[in-house]
């Protein structure tokens, strides 16, 4: 079959990121990508290990007049998000991402594409295979889970890497370079529910809320994106208002802990008599959601529809519970930055709820660029959890990147961006979590900056990479490998 990419360029990075593209790739599920970039080391001669965190570090050596040089860090992670629209039939443990061109973008049909963070594990791969680039060590790291709470490079040893000056290729912006990060904890709410046979002369219906745009948790939260969890519960609180009986039967919405919620669906049982009231309460609500979203989420869709009686539900007392905590529990931005004008300095995500049996379970991310700031929120979860009568359990979290704008790093970046853009480029932070700032605290002296190509709808079946920006940042990163050893 031929290949998509075999017009672009640079050639061989796209040809690298096709090849990984037909790779499972999600969190937890990275074998095959990482038994492709160990084979990938072998008929290229270079150096290769893994840790028991599933990272790979693939390591070539000096160029000949090039052994007195500082070591280079060539960094990016394996896995991606794994979303797809609704009705796409896609097994992200098999299937092939399809890669489609489109005018200027690359994107992926129905799904997401993984150029977060395939382009930047594609883009090593070049690199390490160019026998054409003059370099000091060059150290590739390609880290593990990085998706679901930077795990790989948590885990990663103290004494893997040589190299102190460290390119991080998960940036989304060409001609922008990223000097600091935010820090970042997931929360996992359990509320218990006791369950009921329903009786009586009863119906079943389900609500479905859809066509939100989603995103990445970080980058997109300051958009005010809907979140389809959130805006479920504001419609069955609407119709507790209304004060027509229901009790929830199943709730489902969002997965990943870092992409907004698109979709989410409630299953109720109602007086049988009162089908139509219910689906008029949502018809009237929804036109003042559209209304209230229609700049930023124009394709959002409600519907109803009626189904068979469940076996089981949740009796009233939970149905309120379950509710109240998804109306309670904050969503969005809860404070900007101080100091750098336009940035997020702490957020918080609900991004998925799942009932089971006789629970229900709700998942929360906090972002903060301040320690103080995301042990706050932290415990703002703990409280509204204790007053739910719920129990929660928050992970170690991931650590921040504090900027250094004096770095000696960023002074090499800048100029290379500037000899390939003919002009200064864009120097920030950014709300996301980056791995530059975990790997930071194994090595206190590590020098680190986060470059990349135009990535827009991550973490969505949206995304789609801008085709030139890949060969501008490639160039760049080039240039960048110049500056460090003749600079």
């Amino acid at each position: 079959m031929e290949r998509v990419t075999k017009d672009l360029e640079p050639e061989r990075l796209w040809y690298y990121f096709e090849e990984i593209s037909k790779l499972p790739r999600a969190s937890r599920n990275e074998r095959k990508v990482r038994e492709f970039i160990i084979q990938f080391a072998k008929e290229n001669d270079l150096v290769c290990m893994s840790d028991d965190a599933g990272n790979v570090l693939v390591v070539k050596a000096p160029s000949k007049g090039f052994e007195d040089n500082p070591t280079l860090v060539l960094q990016a992670h394996m896995d991606m998000v794994c979303e797809k629209n609704e009705g796409v039939k896609h097994d992200f443990s098999k299937d092939p991402i399809k890669l489609v061109i489109d005018g200027e973008w690359m994107r992926a049909k129905g799904t997401t594409l993984g150029a977060d963070n395939g382009i930047g594990v594609a883009a090593i791969l070049a690199v390490l295979e160019d026998r054409s680039i003059r370099s000091g060590k060059l150290e590739a790291l390609f880290t593990a889970e990085e998706e679901i709470g930077l795990i790989g490079a948590m885990k990663m040893k103290e004494d893997l890497l040589e190299g102190r000056y460290l390119i991080n290729l998960d940036a989304e912006e060409t001609g922008t370079v990223y000097i600091g990060c935010a820090g970042g904890r997931d929360s996992h709410i359990t509320l218990p529910l006791v369950s009921e046979k329903p009786e009586g002369s009863i119906a079943g219906l389900k609500i479905k809320v859809g066509g939100c745009r989603g995103g990445h948790s970080g980058v997109n939260i300051h958009e005010g994106r809907a979140n389809a969890i959130k805006l479920l519960a504001r419609i069955l609180k609407i119709i507790a208002k209304k004060e027509v009986p229901y009790r929830i039967a199943m709730l489902i919405g969002g997965d990943k802990m870092n992409a907004i919620p698109r979709e989410a669906s409630c299953t109720v049982v109602v007086e049988d008599g009162m089908m139509s009231q219910v689906k008029g309460i949502v018809n009237g609500y929804t036109s003042l959601l559209r209304d209230e979203f229609q700049s930023i989420d124009p394709e959002i869709n409600f519907c109803v529809e009626h189904i068979s009686v469940p076996d089981v539900v949740y009796d009233s007392i939970s149905t309120e519970k379950i509710v109240n905590l998804l109306m309670a529990l904050p969503h969005g931005v809860l404070a900007m930055s101080g100091v750098m004008d336009g940035l997020v300095e702490t957020s918080t995500n609900v991004a998925s709820v799942r009932t089971e049996e006789k629970k229900c379970r709700i998942g929360t991310s906090q972002r903060s660029s301040k320690d103080s700031a995301l042990e706050w929120v932290s415990d703002m979860h703990v409280a509204i959890s204790q007053l739910s009568d719920a129990h929660i359990e928050q992970d170690e979290g991931y650590p921040g990147w504090n900027p250094d704008p004096n770095s000696k790093l960023l002074q090499y970046v800048k100029s290379a961006v500037k000899k390939v853009m003919g002009k200064d480029p864009i120097v920030k932070a950014v709300h996301a979590g980056i791995e530059c700032g975990v790997i930071k605290t194994r090595y206190k002296d590590m020098d680190a900056i986060s470059v990349g190509p135009t990535v827009e709808g991550v973490h969505s079946p949206d995304e789609r990479v801008n085709i030139k920006s890949v060969e501008t940042s490639w160039k760049i990163l080039l240039q960048i490998i110049n500056e460090v050893y003749r600079g």
